[in-house]
């Protein structure tokens, strides 16, 4: 149970994460007077690859992942840690082929590059749909899995505890921007490692190691929760080609193409250190299955065994059958594994979580709306204003994601909902930015009508599926449902190209790859620490993860 020295210890941290993230925020702010709105949004572009990596690692893990992964791992074992490593060669794509273009341009933000690639309606489509999506998907499932954590620990309202933590996270991010937000997030990238290790090895000792769990799972013919890759015919909806065919789509948005994950590395002190940080983040990424589903996957051998009491998170249903409410299992294994204190450092590791994911958010919510849509109707304004717009839209965006937080929780499981959403968003950004950035002859009307037509095709497939769940479009599961909305994207950005062809511009004609071993030409840092050698060792070791997992 909770005692005083774990509400001190989370306090304690709250307090001190708000006095670092002021403390770093202002004085940079203070040592570069000359361009205070490249300060404020981009860190001065002064990041380190270290920086960078846990900053985007930070950024993606948030309280979302730890509450929803260990309930994945306890109703279908590793099956979730595709999204966690697939993400690893998607990292590879944005270290070889986005960031020198991305830092070559010299941009703000991304919907600012699809300007210079495509044209300026781009840039307005993308700016619009990257705020929404920064607010529903970054912010409020983030708010709701924190929410529900905190009010399972404490008993505190689950809307108060949202808007003290918020509160919180929105000043010192209000205030010190972008540089304020990544020396935070790497702070609390390690105190969020920390508690999901230490959860891990409780749940090792209590169940006495992996064969022990191992053999759990075959008394119970359960052995299947240890396989990724699944047979076609697995009630997951989520076979090995599912996988494979459609994460990518989601991955290339989220990871290549989303301003609130991409923002890090447009603030990165040169090209070497933006690709050596994702890569970074790419061998970072291995570590989720291991020390946020593994958790899960333990605590259902521990219940099979009787070592793990489901009480409190069991109901009767309808019919008289016990119904165990998994998303509660994480918050489960803290209070019946851990001792007092180590429950305040978990809380602490829970609450990184959830104010990484805001405050970064928040931050490239600000930068667009000041670049991307104030600068443009007001485009002499000096910095110090363009700033201070920036703090108003992080503000109303925070206010407006608590708004939804009602409307969210409607979903049964928070993991499933958000990539639900994300499959009908992602698959003609993912679309538009492929095309343009590998083919000379993607025009920018052919990107326009493409963006427009399939976000309004996603939106009427989702609402369609939300309204008449029974319709045979409904079964399709949402990662074959990402792919074939994305194969619809490129038919139509293809077509919509001969149609109407590319005129470039002098801009645009150096933003897409001539060939496929440009984007190698670059030398890059001698020794390990090349981008070359760090791309071809993440490759081979993800490779070999599958392999080993399949």
């Amino acid at each position: 149970m909770i005692q005083t020295v774990d509400i001190i210890i989370s306090t304690s941290y709250i307090c001190l994460i708000l006095l670092i993230g002021l403390w770093v925020g202002i004085r940079h702010r203070n040592r570069s007077k000359k361009n205070e709105a490249s300060s404020y949004f981009l860190a001065g572009k002064s990041l380190k690859w270290p920086a960078i990596g846990l900053a985007l690692f930070a950024t993606n893990i948030s309280t979302v992942h730890l509450v929803s992964l260990a309930q994945s791992g306890f109703d279908t074992g590793l099956l979730s840690g595709n999204f966690e490593w697939m993400a690893a060669f998607t990292l590879i794509l944005l270290a070889l082929f986005f960031v020198p273009f991305y830092i070559k341009s010299g941009v703000s933000t991304l919907p600012d590059f699809l300007e210079k690639r495509y044209d300026r309606s781009c840039r307005d489509w993308l700016t619009f749909v990257s705020i929404i999506s920064a607010i529903i998907i970054h912010i409020a499932f983030s708010m709701l899995a924190g929410g529900i954590v905190l009010k399972t620990l404490f008993g505190v309202n689950i809307y108060l505890s949202v808007i003290v933590i918020c509160a919180v996270t929105a000043l010192y991010t209000i205030i010190g921007g972008l540089k304020a937000v990544v020396v935070t997030e790497s702070i609390q990238t390690v105190v969020l490692l920390i508690g999901a290790v230490v959860i891990c090895m409780a749940c090792y000792q209590k169940m006495s190691g992996w064969g022990a769990m191992v053999d759990a799972l075959h008394s119970e013919q359960q052995s299947i929760k240890l396989s990724m890759l699944r047979p076609s015919n697995d009630a997951s909806g989520m076979p090995w080609y599912a996988v494979f065919l459609g994460y990518p789509v989601l991955g290339i948005w989220y990871w290549c193409a989303d301003q609130t994950i991409v923002q890090r590395v447009l603030g990165a002190k040169d090209e070497n250190h933006a690709r050596v940080g994702t890569l970074f983040c790419g061998f970072i990424k291995i570590l989720p299955v291991f020390i946020f589903i593994m958790p899960g996957l333990f605590a259902y051998a521990l219940a099979q065994t009787g070592r793990l009491d489901l009480t409190s998170i069991t109901t009767i249903g309808a019919q008289g059958q016990k119904v165990v409410d998994s998303k509660g299992i994480y918050t489960l294994l803290i209070t019946q594994l851990l001792p007092s204190g180590l429950i305040g450092v978990l809380v602490a590791a829970l609450l990184s979580g959830l104010m990484s994911q805001v405050s970064g958010a928040l931050n490239s919510i600000s930068t667009m709306v000041s670049y991307d849509i104030y600068a443009r109707y007001k485009p002499n304004l000096d910095d110090k204003k363009l700033v201070n717009v920036g703090k108003i839209a992080a503000g109303i965006a925070l206010v407006f994601s608590l708004l939804l937080l009602p409307l969210l929780n409607k979903y049964e499981s928070i993991f499933n909902g958000l990539n639900d959403i994300i499959a009908h968003i992602a698959p003609p950004i993912t679309c538009v930015f492929l095309l343009g950035i590998f083919w000379k002859k993607a025009s920018a009307k052919s990107a326009k009508l493409t963006l427009w037509i399939g976000s309004a095709l996603g939106a009427i497939v989702f609402t369609t599926n939300k309204i008449w769940v029974d319709n045979w479009f409904a079964a399709i599961p949402f990662m074959m449902m990402a792919f074939y909305l994305f194969c619809v994207c490129v038919f139509l950005q293809i077509t919509f190209s001969i149609i109407y062809p590319v005129e470039h511009t002098a801009e645009s004609d150096v933003l897409y790859w001539k060939s496929w071993r440009a984007p190698l030409a670059a030398k890059g840092w001698s020794g390990i620490g090349n981008y070359k050698t760090l791309s071809a060792v993440l490759f081979i070791t993800m490779a070999i993860l599958f392999y080993l997992f399949r």
